[in-house]
């Protein structure tokens, strides 16, 4: 007969997940760490957290076994345990936005009115076509980790000042870190402002990588 503790006891390491993801700035983390590992410090920066208190949420998820660390000198360094870590959080997100009515609106707050796009097969077929420009504009350190192959990498914060550097004869597709990123949008928004054809890929860097599409590292 099956043992009802032994019960309780696997379903509350099901838990300790469910457990870790109850937090929005634990998502908002995992998020950041989809784009490449991070220190404590950067992803800090990032979240709008003081290093004390994103160091706590990091904890949790490391307890959780969704992140892995590893020390560089006194800095301390995070990644994603794996790929199926970033399966895990698209997944919340998808049956969020397919069962939470409050998902749209909040969405369209955050984002704005949506900006046309196109898909990864689109995309890689154009890029291999060699008739679009695509351009990254996540922060250079996301762009360093892994970036689609052939990407201009043009930070949002420096976009005004740098549209010189895009070929004004072809369109330009900008993405960032996924579907619910902000800096896609808005380089759209610019880009068309100043004149330019410009759509936005409907989902971001993680979703490309792990569809097997080709990702380079570097500078």
């Amino acid at each position: 007969m099956a043992d009802p503790h032994a019960k309780a006891e696997l379903y509350e390491q099901f838990a300790r997940v469910g457990k870790a993801l109850a937090s929005p700035k634990r998502l908002e983390l995992l998020d950041l760490l989809a784009q490449g590992g991070r220190s404590v410090e950067d992803l800090a920066a990032e979240a709008g957290l003081g290093v004390s208190a994103c160091s706590a949420h990091l904890q949790v998820l490391h307890r959780a076994r969704l992140v892995t660390t590893r020390k560089q000198g006194t800095r301390v360094f995070y990644s994603l345990a794996g790929d199926d870590v970033t399966r895990l959080y698209a997944g919340v997100r998808q049956v969020a936005a397919a069962h939470l009515a409050e998902v749209g609106p909040a969405c369209h707050a955050y984002l704005g009115d949506d900006v046309e796009q196109i898909t990864r097969d689109e995309l890689l077929r154009r890029a291999r076509a060699g008739d679009v420009t695509i351009l990254d504009v996540r922060p250079a350190a996301e762009y360093s980790a892994g970036h689609i192959s052939g990407a201009v990498s043009i930070p949002l914060s420096q976009l005004s000042q740098r549209l010189a550097e895009l070929p004004p004869d072809t369109e330009i597709v900008a993405y960032c870190r996924g579907p619910y990123c902000v800096l896609a949008h808005d380089a759209v928004r610019l880009l068309r402002a100043h004149g330019r054809a410009a759509r936005r890929l409907a989902d971001g860097m993680p979703e490309w990588r792990l569809s097997g599409f080709p990702v380079a590292v570097g500078a």
